[in-house]
Formats: structure tokens, sequence, C-alpha cells
């Protein structure tokens, strides 16, 4: 185990005299044995890594690379890059200072309680946004599967998207009711291997299923670059889980091994579907990949029902923090059953309401990749540590590259976010 500085600088010598050294890891070991009861072996914590990175992003991958063009391949890896290196900053911060235990302890130790706030408004809307397009990504398969279903009611007409939202979200309501998600915690790692079952089945529909690999595609395309990278950033949002996954590690030293490994296979999957669906579909590939299966062949249906699946054991999950800081406004009714449930139902019905009124997988996915997923997992984590360690006082090469990173970042924000936006607003009136 890495001595660890004992008044939370990052800056410490690498090498002390061995007598201090002794004294420093007794003093730690005194100190921080509270912190340091982590049970959970590095294999399982890759397992764990591994569902929190890979996510339905995986089906806009493709999409991301019709709108920026083969070339654009090359900024998923930079932004996987850049992700890898800010989740190391994540883990020295937490190094710094034994009583960091989530993400929002990081922000709070480097810039105060505004810090804290800050990190916590952009944890939420993300979670927020990612529960509202699984709500998104349901409709639009189910639709897909089945295109005539429609409901009339008192006047009105409901189309199929519509419908099939509202009976998710009818499906749904029972998870977000209760109070021990521990048994939806053990079904939602099952997205590692529903990852890899869609993958699988999508090469599967264009190898034997008579689609093939035909489509050449355009080599570079500018326009489609901010949402290219918007979607990228967006598969790699997981930045606010690592904090729990780091202090849940019994060999924390190993973390840094587990976070590459970890990168390097959903990177490595998120290539490869990207290149897959791009040459099966070309420019007619849809916002989510599933869309363009043919209905009719097994492998299509492997596919779309696995993704299906998915969402619905992970969206209680994706909520229970905001319910949860919610729930602590109201201090006084935060412990009543039916105050939580009311709590709960009404976050439901809202990302219902979005989901409903902000029909555009693609679109609403860029948006929380540009705005929220390169600030919390990338820019945020550079910033806080170059607070707490203090490395901004003086110019070297991590201040460099770090800086470089926040440049890049707040590039993406601002054109990302901007060309999200002007997407959304553009279907809504037309």
């Amino acid at each position: 185990m890495e001595a660890m500085p004992q008044d939370g600088s990052l800056t410490a010598p690498l090498i002390v005299d061995e007598k201090e050294q002794n004294l420093r890891r007794e003093d730690l070991e005194s100190n921080y044995t509270h912190y340091t009861n982590g049970t959970t072996s590095s294999f399982k914590t890759i397992v764990n890594g591994l569902n929190a990175l890979s996510g339905v992003g995986i089906l806009s991958t493709p999409y991301a690379v019709s709108s920026g063009g083969w070339l654009s391949l090359i900024l998923l890896f930079v932004i996987a890059i850049s992700a890898f290196y800010s989740g190391l900053l994540i883990k020295k911060c937490m190094e710094a200072d034994s009583n960091i235990r989530t993400y929002p302890d990081i922000g709070e130790r480097a810039f105060g309680n505004k810090g804290r706030l800050l990190i916590s408004i952009f944890m939420y809307a993300e979670l927020y946004l990612v529960a509202t397009g699984f709500l998104i990504l349901e409709g639009d398969n189910l639709q897909n599967l089945f295109p005539n279903v429609e409901v009339k009611m008192a006047g009105f007409h409901i189309g199929a998207r519509q419908t099939f939202v509202i009976i998710v979200a009818l499906i749904i309501l029972p998870t977000v009711w209760l109070d021990n998600l521990s048994i939806l915690s053990y079904v939602s790692a099952s997205g590692v291997l529903a990852s890899a079952i869609i993958l699988c089945s999508i090469f599967w529909a264009g190898a034997f299923d008579g689609i093939g690999f035909h489509e050449k595609g355009t080599l570079l395309n500018w326009d489609g670059i901010p949402t290219a990278v918007s979607l990228y950033a967006f598969c790699y949002c997981a930045h606010p889980v690592f904090p729990t996954l780091y202090t849940s590690m019994k060999k924390r030293h190993q973390f840094s091994n587990v976070l590459l490994i970890c990168f390097i296979l959903c990177t490595f999957s998120y290539a490869s579907m990207a290149v897959i669906g791009y040459s099966m579909f070309g420019s007619e590939v849809e916002s989510q990949v599933t869309l363009n299966l043919p209905i009719k062949k097994l492998s299509s249906r492997v596919a779309i029902y696995t993704t299906l699946v998915n969402p619905i054991s992970k969206y209680a999950l994706m909520v229970t923090p905001i319910v949860n800081a919610t729930r602590n406004w109201f201090p006084w009714y935060c412990n009543k059953k039916p105050f939580n449930i009311f709590i709960s139902t009404a976050l439901l019905i809202s990302t219902v309401i979005v989901a409903l009124a902000v029909p555009f997988f693609g679109y609403l996915m860029s948006l929380v990749g540009a705005f929220l997923s390169f600030t919390a997992s990338i820019i945020l984590p550079c910033l806080c540590y170059l607070k707490i360690s203090g490395a901004y006082r003086r110019l070297g090469c991590e201040v460099v590259v770090i800086g470089g990173i926040v440049a890049l970042g707040v590039a993406v924000v601002i054109f990302g976010t901007y060309t999200a936006l002007l997407q959304i607003i553009g279907h809504l009136y037309n």
C-alpha cells in the first residue's frame, strides 16, 4: 500500500527516511482504520466499473460516427484518455483526505460548500436526464417492434411511442418505491453482459442475416463534430461512481489498474459498435442503432429485447440519489413511507413528461454528454485536483496537460451544448 501524505498534500516526496516512513504508516493506520474497511476484490471492482461505464451510450456510437465521419473516432479515444486521466485525479484527491467518501465531498474539500453544491447539481441533473433517456429509449424500441399500437381515451389519441413510455413507467413505478434496492443492484449488474450481447447480436445481424457491411460512409463532417464529441462524452459519465468504487476496494493501490482495464474494455466495445453499426447502415443509422435492425430476424430481436430489459432494471438505481436528496429537504417527513412514495412517484411522472416532450434520444444524450458529462467527468475533477494539490501554483508538465484537458472540455461544453439545443429546438418546432 502506498504511503499517503499525513498533511493531505499531494506533493510529498516519493523517497523519505525509513524511520519517518514507518512512523507515518503507523499514524495512518491508527487514524484511518475506519476508512480502510473495503472488502471488494479488484476483480469485483472491475465488474462494477464496467457496469458503471457500459450503458445505453453504446447504442449511439454509430450515430456519432455518422455525424462526424470516420475520423471522429479519433476523438473517441481522445475523450477516453482524458476521462481515464481525470479518473486518476479523483483517486489522488481521495488519497489527500481520508474524510472524502463521495464525489460531492471532493468538491467540498476543494472549494467548500459552493464546490459541493456545484458538483451535486451536475450529478443530479445528469442522473435525471439519463433516467429520462431510458424512457425515450424504451418507447422508441417498443414502437419499432409494435408500430400499430395506439390508445384512444376520452377523445385523446395517444400514439404508439407515447403509449409505451407510459406503460414502461407503470412497470418501473413499483421499483422506485423500494427502500432497499440491493436486489435491483444485482439485476443491474447484468449491464456488462447486456452490452456484450447487444454487440454480438448486431454483428451477427450484419454478418449472417443479410445486412452486410457495405456502407463506406463519410471520412469527415465538420458540422457534425460537436454532436459526435458530445455523444462520445456521454459514454464516459461514470465518474461520480468512482469514489464509491475506490472506498469499497480491499486493495486500493490497485485502483489505477482497475480503471485502466475498465476503460480499455469499454472503449473497445464502444469503438467496435461504432464501426459495425456505421458500416452496416451508413448515414441512415438512427440515434439508436437497434432501430435500424430488421425486427423479423432472431438476432435483431435479441438485441432489442436485451436493450429493453437493461434500462428498466437500472432506472430506480439512477433516481435513488435524487430521491434521497429531495427527501433531505423535508427532514420532518423524510422517514414517513407515504411521503417517500409521493416523492418517488412525482419524480417518475416528471421524467415521463420530459420524455414525451423531448422524444429525441440522440439529441438528449448529446446534450447530457456535452453539458453535464464532460463537466462532471472531466472538467470538475481537474479543477478540484489543482485546488486540493496546490499544483496550480507551479507551472509544470502536469499543469499544462490538465490545462489542455480543461480547455478541450470548455470548448466541447460550449459548442456541443449549443448544437444539441439547436437540434432539439429545431425538431420541436418542425
